[in-house]
């Protein structure tokens, strides 16, 4: 099927080319982008997508001494609601999760969860964007 579509598109894959690849490459563009501006707002980058089974988070940073968990969300309209539409519940448990796997590791550590919403050229930060109890 998709080769079909590809044929209709006029579009080739390569070898190995994933229908993804150009997805992945845009959020891998929006996390840099994202971290690059965290940075120049003062806080220091500890890691870039850390997985564990059944979470990731996008970026970890510290502010001071507390650890900053980042989900980053990139959309190119703001149609349903935009970037910040797309954090659902469930997300937002995965990157608790995760986060917990990476607490085990750095215990009696502070922490807070932010996000970074990317609307076409617009950039929010959302300090403290919700918490482990929501």
């Amino acid at each position: 099927m998709r080769q079909i579509l590809l044929s209709f598109t006029g579009l080739r894959l390569s070898a190995g080319a994933k229908a993804d690849d150009t997805t992945t490459a845009r959020g891998r563009e929006a996390e840099g982008r994202a971290a690059a501006y965290l940075a120049s707002c003062g806080l220091r980058e500890i890691s870039r997508n850390f997985r564990v089974r059944g979470g990731e988070i996008d970026l970890i940073f510290r502010d001071g001494k507390v650890l900053v968990f980042v989900e980053v969300r990139q959309r190119s309209r703001s149609d349903f609601g935009g970037a910040a539409a797309s954090i659902t519940a469930a997300k937002r448990q995965r990157l608790i999760l995760a986060a917990r796997h990476y607490l085990l590791k750095h215990p009696d550590t502070d922490c807070r969860f932010d996000c970074v919403l990317i609307n076409g050229e617009q950039l929010e930060w959302l300090r403290n964007a919700f918490s482990a109890d929501d």
